[in-house]
């Protein structure tokens, strides 16, 4: 008998599954609201209230109110430029599209393929410079797909040098998700949970630099101890396939372009300022200037260009659409403005409740839990921080503590548990590329990913100890 496989439900669905759930507890739960002065930025359980009365979401809304019919197109149009959902939406759309443009040309990937056929002589050198390249990118521009292609590659050059197939994915997958954990610039995360949370994007970049800096030590120390336990001493690197890959001067100015641009958006948020708006016009800005130089190098058509970008903002699509429908649940739920009565007032207050009893620091620390097993469901990014940071965020002000700690518990409880949970399509097709089944990878990378856990949650701790923000 034919069984079938349990297949997790898409992030849309749980969603759509949540704003049900939200509108049956608008019709059983009374409101509630905090009493919170104007322009204090601090809230007590003791300032919760019930309020009676308030009329709950009906199922189809008329005179653009909100019912559960209209939890989408409600979340669609909220909020302005500067935030959610509307800012949010198009940040991701025009940042997406700007990417679109850069991987569409090949300069990253023909500079990582130049760094390999450069370094993989030099073996004392090949591993960490390229686990530290992975880390990069993971970091800045939330490379993990990408990953599964580098894999086909480095595989046969990994083994002619006398490692083995965990190598391979600890170098390129493993370097990504370390660096995704950590990142204080990646668009398609980052941006999207501190926008979500209603604090500037990207910032709070130094800390999160400093561990990247330390979780990226880690993980290298890890990957070459065991690379140098199980090399094979009697293969020559010298057999060691050469990659052929060569950088011309559109790959190279196309390069020196995204680095330039990357200091430009550093430099913008915390010299200036910058916020969504800006962020986007930046990225737009990088996107443009790299079609124009792989037009003038024949390497684009202006028409391969137009259609990179659109490709790349079709890819981010369901991100922005998963951005616009957790805001429609949140307004089912009554919005989330403390001093308005709202479901998710009421629910906040109880779930604040039955913590409260154990320390602030103890409180963060759970939300990093949390947002680590929340990810076996959930393992996009973007759709995580969509589902969570609405309640998290807010959550966070009754517990005392910072929004930005909150941001920092969703980015290393969703990155660091992708190079083990098996819902992590990256990471499946990584194993299937090297042949490694994926019971033998989690035998392998449990002991590591706990101990990534535990690293952490010293972050976690340091943070909230030294009132991050």
């Amino acid at each position: 008998m034919k069984t079938n496989k349990f297949i997790m439900p898409d992030a849309s669905i749980i969603l759509l599954t949540v704003a049900f759930i939200a509108y049956i507890a608008s019709l059983l739960i009374t409101p509630g609201k905090f009493n919170v002065e104007d322009k204090s930025h601090s809230v007590t359980l003791s300032q919760y209230q019930t309020v009676e009365g308030v009329q709950a979401a009906p199922l189809f809304a008329e005179g653009g109110h909100i019912g559960l019919a209209n939890v989408l197109f409600e979340g669609l149009v909220a909020g302005d430029k500067y935030g959610a959902t509307i800012g949010v939406m198009a940040f991701i759309l025009i940042t997406g599209g700007a990417f679109g443009i850069i991987m569409k040309t090949g300069a990253i990937n023909n500079g990582i393929m130049a760094l390999i056929n450069k370094t993989q002589r030099i073996e004392w050198l090949f591993i960490p410079l390229l686990f530290t390249l992975f880390s990069l990118g993971g970091a800045v521009f939330g490379m993990g797909e990408e990953a599964i292609a580098f894999c086909i590659v480095l595989l046969p050059i990994m083994k002619q040098l006398g490692y083995d197939a965990k190598v391979t994915v600890l170098t390129t997958y493993v370097a990504t998700q370390i660096g995704f954990a950590t990142s204080w610039m990646n668009p398609f995360s980052i941006a999207i949970a501190q926008s979500i949370a209603e604090i500037p994007v990207f910032s709070g970049a130094s800390f999160r630099m400093v561990a990247w800096l330390v979780f990226t030590l880690f993980g290298l120390i890890f990957t070459v101890r065991y690379a140098n336990s199980i090399k094979q001493t009697n293969s020559a690197s010298s057999d060691a396939p050469t990659v052929h890959t060569s950088l011309d001067i559109c790959d190279k100015l196309i390069l020196a372009t995204f680095v330039l641009g990357m200091i430009w958006v550093v430099w913008g948020v915390m010299a200036r300022q910058y916020y969504i708006p800006e962020l986007a016009a930046q990225f737009f800005c990088i996107g443009l200037f790299s079609a124009f130089i792989a037009k003038v190098f024949n390497k684009l058509s202006a028409n391969d260009s137009a259609d990179a970008f659109k490709q790349g903002a079709q890819d981010l699509l369901p991100a922005a659409m998963l951005v616009a429908l957790a805001k429609g649940v949140v307004l089912l739920l009554g919005g989330s403005d403390l001093n308005a009565p709202s479901i998710l007032n009421t629910l906040l207050y109880y779930s604040a409740s039955s913590i409260a009893a154990v320390p602030d620091f103890i409180a963060a620390w759970g939300m990093l839990l949390f947002q680590s097993l929340f990810n076996f469901f959930v393992s996009s990014g973007s759709g995580q921080a969509a589902i969570t940071m609405p309640l998290m965020a807010p959550l966070g002000d009754l517990l005392n503590v910072s929004r930005q700690i909150v941001v920092l518990a969703f980015q290393l409880g969703d990155g660091l548990t992708n190079i083990f949970i098996p819902t992590s399509a990256s990471l499946i097709g990584c194993l299937g590329i090297v042949k490694l089944d994926w019971g033998e990878w989690a035998a392998f990378i449990w002991r590591f990913t706990l101990a990534l856990f535990v690293l952490a949650s010293s972050f976690i701790f340091i943070a909230y100890f030294i009132n991050y923000q």
